[in-house]
C-alpha cells in the first residue's frame, strides 16, 4: 500500500485549485494499491488557499514547536499543517502504509528539500511537516522527483 500526494495524481487540491499531476505517479495510482492524500485539506485549509512556506526551521522544527508555517500575509498557519499531518498519519497507519511518494518542496510533503520561507522560490534543507511526522514513525518518504 502507498500513500501519494493526490495533487500528483491529478486531484485539484494544489493551493492554487490546480493540480501537479504527473503522469506516472497517476498511473502508479490507478494500477497499485495506493491511498491519495492532501494533508493541508486534511488538516483544514480550503482550496484554493494561499500559499505557504515554513520560517525559522523545517517540518521536524514545526513539530517540535521551533518553527511556525506561515502564509503568504504572515498570517500562522501551523496549526492546520500539524493537524493534516497527524491525519495522514492516522490514515497511514490503519492502511498499514510503508512508502509514501509526497509532492516535492512542499510545507506539507516535501522531503529533504523545502522552500526557505522568504516566498522567492529559494530553496532549503529539509522536510515539510507531513514528510517530517512519517519519517519519525518509520514510514519511507520520496518525492515525485525521485
Amino acid at each position: 500500500m502507498l500513500l501519494i500526494s493526490a495533487c500528483l495524481a491529478g486531484v485539484n487540491c494544489k493551493y492554487n485549485g490546480g493540480s501537479n499531476e504527473v503522469d506516472k505517479i497517476r498511473k502508479i495510482a490507478q494500477e497499485e494499491k495506493a491511498i491519495l492524500i492532501c494533508p493541508e485539506q486534511l488538516g483544514g485549509l480550503p482550496t484554493p488557499r494561499l500559499p505557504c512556506e515554513i520560517v525559522g526551521g523545517d517540518g521536524k522544527k514545526v513539530l517540535q514547536g521551533e518553527a511556525k508555517v506561515l502564509d503568504q500575509n504572515g498570517r500562522d498557519q501551523t496549526p492546520f499543517f500539524i493537524k493534516g499531518a497527524q491525519e495522514t498519519l492516522k490514515i497511514a497507519k490503519l492502511c498499514g502504509v510503508q512508502i509514501a511518494i509526497l509532492k516535492a518542496r512542499s510545507p506539507s510533503c516535501g522531503s529533504g528539500m523545502i522552500y526557505d520561507g522568504s516566498f522567492q522560490g529559494r530553496k532549503k534543507r529539509g522536510d515539510g511537516v507531513t514528510a517530517a511526522l512519517l519519517k519519525e514513525n518509520g514510514i519511507d518518504v520520496f518525492t515525485e522527483e525521485e
